[in-house]
């Protein structure tokens, strides 16, 4: 039987389509990376003031509530205003050269631009307050920000792993009393589980991996 195309023209046809899945794997693969929030992984990211979570929320032992202050009310868990800062900065190591920033954003009314480092795409909702108020603990997202001199993000945070909690809320929520604990989570018991599976009104796995959850 005769062959439809010569071996050259056979050879460039499959040479174009290596090429062309090559091709859309760069451009997937370059559309993941853009959309990624910032700070993946160990990356850290640069911030005005070197910030120390290990001793503020380690050494010192302050309640994340005190500088995120909306945390518990709203979408958005917030930043320390300056005023939050000179609470105690007003007085302690007011003359360290790494506070400038913070006694320039006081003299001249400006706020202190602090570079975000957990960061979803605008297209999926999320909200503080409503896992707060189901006893999600702040380290089942952040991690032991006790132990981090400097804040990395240690969550994708990607649709897969907020879909992975999602599918088995029961066991990433804990007492609420626990919720701001800088401590390692213990594990629960079948029964504690459904206690507060009842107590906390989880939603449904359906109702909590509906696009709709997510995206509105």
């Amino acid at each position: 039987m005769t062959q439809a195309f010569r071996p050259a023209t056979v050879l460039v046809l499959k040479l174009g389509f290596i090429g062309f899945v090559l091709a859309c794997a760069v451009v997937i693969a370059l559309a993941r990376w853009r959309m990624a929030p910032p700070g993946a992984g160990t990356t850290a990211i640069s911030q005005p003031i070197r910030f120390s979570h290990q001793h503020h929320a380690g050494d010192d032992g302050i309640d994340c509530r005190y500088c995120h202050t909306s945390v518990e009310k709203s979408r958005f868990a917030g930043l320390p205003s300056t005023d939050i800062c000179l609470t105690c900065h007003s007085q302690l190591f007011r003359d360290a050269p790494a506070l400038a920033p913070l006694h320039e954003s006081a003299s001249t009314g400006l706020p202190i631009r602090w570079n975000r480092v957990h960061k979803i795409p605008d297209f999926a909702y999320f909200d503080h307050s409503i896992h707060i108020s189901k006893g999600v603990a702040c380290i089942e997202c952040h991690g032991r920000v006790d132990r981090m001199p400097v804040l990395v993000r240690v969550a994708s945070l990607e649709m897969q792993w907020c879909l992975a909690c999602h599918r088995s809320a029961p066991q990433h929520v804990g007492p609420l009393s626990d919720v701001f604990l800088m401590q390692d989570k213990r594990p629960l018991s079948a029964q504690e589980v459904t206690q507060l599976n009842r107590m906390l009104h989880l939603q449904s796995t359906r109702r909590l991996t509906d696009c709709s959850t997510c995206h509105r």
